[in-house]
């Protein structure tokens, strides 16, 4: 029986970076789909697909594909620095970093180069469809579809309409999740929608915890991993997560809300402005140098 997903054959995923590249691995490895990347930085899309690589090898290593699995998965794949240089697309996500104004550029753009037919979707964490939505022509064709990091290994996507998002968009959108092995939730367009607006204010209150001396990094995660059963500390999540975008989000939720318990700590800024996000820089609140 014929989905509408069917109709999608070709998904451009505008960004290269870790978020990027998952969302383009699991299309088309799970889902079988032909997937062009989009990233302004050309040293990003070989690091990208570097990154693309290794995540192949090691699914092969461990039995999961075969070689030839790996090989066709890499034939699906092409890449691009600007969206004028984009091939056809049926459906584009966008994960770029979290910026309302950066968010806006590109789906303007977008609608300039692509078909009326063609569904964006934005992987944003935070921000609002609705806004994204009013900078393309077609905004009843944008949705936001919020993947989970890691994507290939998390299973939940949240699925935002805008106030513009037609039923056609929506359940395209649900369907074409479902063909890449996702499970879905759908959120009202607020805010953080569900899970930044719960997992957030919990990470900072965490930072904030530590910034007034109540325990140590350490204890902190330690109380929070074996007293509530979470498989990972709030400060190690919110390193792995990247402290930018974790200060990004909050910065959303306490502007759009105008509630000070969203306030960002003072001690989250004070790591981005220093340049320490996590992980992905070797540094975060905790330090990984020796990891690099």
């Amino acid at each position: 029986m014929s989905t509408s997903a069917d109709r999608i054959k070709n998904v451009c995923v505008v960004g290269a970076g870790q978020m990027g590249i998952g969302i383009g691995l699991v299309a088309a490895r799970v889902a079988n789909l032909n997937v062009q990347f989009i990233d302004s930085s050309p040293a990003q899309l070989t690091k990208g697909l570097e990154f693309l690589d290794k995540l192949l090898v090691k699914d092969v290593a461990k039995g999961r594909y075969t070689e030839q699995v790996r090989d066709e998965v890499k034939s699906r794949i092409t890449t691009a620095t600007s969206i004028s240089q984009m091939a056809s697309a049926d459906f584009v996500i966008e994960a770029v970093s979290e910026n309302a104004d950066l968010k806006r550029k590109i789906f303007a753009e977008l609608s300039n180069q692509l078909p009326p037919s063609t569904i964006l979707a934005t992987n944003t964490s935070s921000i609002s469809i609705t806004k994204i939505a009013s900078a393309a022509k077609q905004p009843e064709n944008v949705i936001g579809m919020h993947f989970m990091n890691p994507v290939p290994v998390m299973k939940l996507v949240e699925i935002i309409p805008g106030l513009q998002t037609s039923e056609d968009t929506l359940s395209t959108t649900l369907a074409l999740a479902q063909k890449m092995g996702k499970t879905t939730t759908m959120s009202q367009d607020v805010p953080g929608f569900i899970a930044n607006r719960l997992l957030m204010p919990y990470i900072n209150e965490a930072v904030i915890a530590l910034q007034e001396g109540i325990a140590t990094k350490e204890d902190i995660d330690t109380t929070m991993k074996l007293g509530t059963n979470n498989p990972m500390g709030p400060l190690t999540l919110a390193d792995f997560i990247g402290l930018d975008t974790c200060l990004a989000i909050m910065k959303v939720l306490h502007t759009e809300l105008g509630d000070t318990k969203y306030r960002p700590a003072v001690l989250l800024q004070k790591y981005v402005d220093a340049g320490w996000l996590g992980v992905k820089s070797g540094r975060g609140i905790y330090d990984y140098s020796a990891k690099m």
